[in-house]
């Protein structure tokens, strides 16, 4: 149709949507890091507490808006 302009899509963040994921309450969470390789040279503390999970906070808003969907 001329004339008319299309809306334009809503796009999520390619990164984002690699490393953050919805919790069951709506809740944002991510991993730390660390926790791939090389788990030889680090302690035992270390390990432990890479690889739990983390909810995020303080950026609700903004990560609503990078994952809308």
């Amino acid at each position: 149709m001329p004339g008319k302009a299309k809306p334009g899509k809503q796009r999520n963040s390619s990164a984002a949507k690699k490393r953050i994921k919805r919790t069951g309450r709506g809740a944002f969470a991510h991993e730390k890091a660390a926790h791939n390789h090389l788990l030889q040279q680090k302690s035992k503390k270390q390990k432990r507490l890479s690889g739990r999970a983390l909810k995020v906070s303080g950026s609700t808003k903004i990560l609503k808006r990078i994952l809308p969907n």
